[in-house]
């Protein structure tokens, strides 16, 4: 592995723009809903799609793109996922209807996916473990802004310019991510080569495939027929037969896509669990939390995202705090205070 740098804080900084950008796509488009049904003049089905597409593709090739960055660099996959990003960002600005807006944002979802894990890469490389924490807090600091700061920042764009502009706002961001990227970041990869496992990466695209697309459509399906024979129990069941399938083929493998003897790590385990949680009930508000500000209670697109202005404050100054103790104290009972406020805040 080439050497990491003497000062790794630049292109940390580098990388949490590149991820900041991608983060606040999942949240800022919310509060623009009642702007671009009646701009577009669509429907809300269509206009969940423009969410749907985006979180589709970014989970679907979210473990490929990290293996891609196993075998090319993550570097280089970070740079040609913010090419991706940003091209897909100015064409969603230009889109004239609702097609081609949810074609534009699964491009964006699938430059996401690229930038998503190498950034979490490049930072594991470049931190020694003494200051991995810190560095993580900052890293998580970001994620937590950038998610409740899209509906701020989105507001205030839907209210003083046009829709397209939170759009549009990621192309200047995108470019000096980009120039950062090969100015500042350095070329960290393992030093030995990697396969790629073609039948793995089948196997998880297409379970994801099955299983993230029969949630999103679940209940407006009722969770019944979509078409002919095909069913959203159908698809899931698939899903998971696939995912079965997926986890069997990854046993036998010498290099697998997804190491499955990490989640034989107790703690590896329970971190992922609770990042799921906390980010399905983060995620799972936003949407119907600004609907319901702007169409029921009659608030405009700058004071809904006001009103969930605060915690995006809060996480942006206690998260690099956070990381600094957890380097000093451990993490477990800091977690622990975390999750205790979080659950009795929500």
């Amino acid at each position: 592995m080439n050497q990491p740098p003497r000062n790794p804080w630049p292109a940390l900084l580098v990388i949490c723009l590149g991820f900041f950008m991608i983060m606040l796509d999942t949240t800022i488009v919310y509060v623009a809903t009642p702007s671009i049904l009646t701009s577009l003049q669509t429907s809300l089905d269509s206009v969940l799609w423009v969410f749907n597409g985006y979180l589709l593709a970014y989970a679907v090739l979210l473990i490929t793109a990290g293996r891609l960055g196993d075998l090319f660099g993550p570097r280089n996959l970070f740079a040609a996922g913010l090419v991706v990003f940003t091209a897909a960002s100015a064409l969603c600005g230009l889109s004239a209807d609702a097609n081609q807006l949810i074609a534009w944002r699964v491009l964006q979802g699938i430059g996401g996916a690229l930038i998503a894990p190498q950034s979490l890469a490049v930072l594991t490389s470049i931190f020694p473990r003494e200051r991995m924490g810190a560095a993580l807090g900052v890293w998580g600091a970001v994620i937590g802004v950038s998610t409740v700061a899209g509906p701020t920042l989105g507001g205030f764009i839907v209210t003083n310019f046009d829709w397209r502009w939170i759009f549009f706002v990621n192309v200047p961001i995108g470019i000096v991510a980009l120039l950062g990227a090969f100015l500042i970041v350095p070329d960290v990869r393992p030093g030995r080569a990697h396969r790629f496992d073609v039948v793995g990466v089948v196997l998880s695209g297409l379970a994801l495939l099955a299983i993230v697309y029969a949630l999103i459509e679940g209940q407006r399906y009722e969770w019944g027929t979509i078409t002919g024979f095909v069913s959203i129990p159908l698809l899931l069941v698939v899903g998971f037969v696939l995912l079965a399938l997926f986890v069997l083929w990854e046993r036998r493998q010498d290099e697998p896509l997804v190491p499955l003897r990490l989640f034989q790590h107790r703690n590896y385990t329970l971190m992922n669990w609770t990042a799921l949680a906390v980010a399905f009930a983060m995620q799972g508000i936003f949407l119907p939390f600004t609907i319901y500000l702007q169409s029921v209670l009659g608030m405009s697109a700058l004071s809904a995202g006001l009103t969930v202005a605060p915690l995006s404050l809060v996480s942006m100054v206690v998260a690099p705090f956070s990381g600094r103790l957890v380097d000093r104290f451990g993490g477990k009972y800091f977690l622990m205070t975390g999750l205790v406020l979080f659950a009795t805040g929500t």
